[in-house]
C-alpha cells in the first residue's frame, strides 16, 4: 500500500450543517492547543469496512466488496484497481466531510487528483502516488484547503501543526493498525491525525481492520516507530 495510499463507518453524507461550524478546534474555542477536531467520521479506502481484515490479512479480493459501487467506480475491476492506493483520498474525504458535512465519492476525488498530477500510472501498469506537491496544489485550487507539504516532519513538528489547528495526513506503516506489535517499518500509508492530548495522538485510519484501529488514540511512543516523519498539514480556510 503506497503513500497514495477510503467508505465510511459513519452514515453517508447528507444535507446536515457542516460539522466544522460547531467544532471547538476549528473555532479556536477548544480546551487547549492541539485539541482533536470533532466530529471527524471515518472513511475507509475499501467501501465495506468489515472486509478490511480479510483483504489485508487473508488475501481477499477487493473486487468482492459488496459496496464497491459506492466508490464511484463503473465496475468491480475499476474499484479493485484503485482502492488499494486510496488512503490519501479517504483522508481527504474525512477532511471535506468535517468541513462541509458531505464529500464526493472516492474515485471522483482520485481522478481529479490524478488530473492534477497527484497520481499516475507507471509503464508496468502500477499506480504511483500520492505525490505530495501536486496534491497540495489540487486541494488548494479545488477545495479551498490550506495545504503545507512537510518532507521532514518529526513528531514534535507534527504536534506543532496540530497546535496551529491543522489536521495532518501522516505517512505511517500500514501495520499501525496493530500497534501492539513491533513496527515492521515506517511509511507507505497515510492516516489522518486530527489532534493530540494527554492520551496521545488521535488518528483516523483509512485501512483500519477493526473499529478501534479505524478510530485510535496512540501514545507518541507507540505512534513514532511506524511514522516516517513526513506528511501534509491541512488547515480549514
Amino acid at each position: 500500500m503506497a503513500d497514495a495510499a477510503g467508505s465510511t463507518t459513519a452514515s453517508r453524507p447528507g444535507s446536515q450543517a457542516a460539522p466544522a461550524a460547531s467544532c471547538p478546534a476549528c473555532q479556536g474555542t477548544g480546551p487547549g492547543r492541539g485539541a482533536p477536531h470533532r466530529p471527524v467520521p471515518v472513511y475507509t479506502q475499501y467501501q465495506s469496512p468489515d472486509a478490511i481484515a480479510a483483504i489485508a490479512y487473508r488475501g481477499a479480493d477487493p473486487a468482492d466488496d459488496r459496496l464497491w459501487h459506492r466508490s464511484g467506480a463503473a465496475s468491480r475491476a475499476e474499484y479493485a484497481y484503485w482502492c488499494r492506493h486510496a488512503c490519501g483520498m479517504a483522508c481527504l474525504q474525512m477532511v471535506l466531510h468535517h468541513r462541509d458535512g458531505r464529500t464526493p465519492p472516492l474515485l471522483d476525488l482520485f481522478y481529479d487528483c490524478a488530473d492534477h498530477g497527484g497520481y499516475f500510472r507507471q509503464p508496468d501498469g502500477s499506480i504511483h502516488g500520492l505525490v505530495y506537491a501536486p496534491f497540495a496544489a489540487y486541494v488548494r485550487a479545488q477545495h479551498g484547503l490550506d495545504a503545507t507539504v512537510h518532507r521532514e516532519l518529526p513528531l514534535a513538528g507534527l504536534c506543532a501543526e496540530l497546535d496551529r489547528g491543522c489536521v495532518v495526513m501522516a505517512s505511517v506503516h500500514p501495520e499501525i493498525r496493530r500497534p501492539d506489535r513491533p513496527a515492521p517499518g515506517r511509511g507507505g500509508h497515510l492516516v489522518l491525525v486530527i489532534g493530540h492530548d494527554s492520551r496521545g495522538l488521535h488518528v483516523r485510519n483509512p485501512s483500519g481492520h477493526t473499529p478501534a484501529a479505524r478510530c485510535a488514540v496512540l501514545p507518541a511512543g507507540v505512534f513514532a516507530p511506524f511514522y516516517a516523519a513526513r506528511g501534509i498539514a491541512l488547515r480549514f480556510t
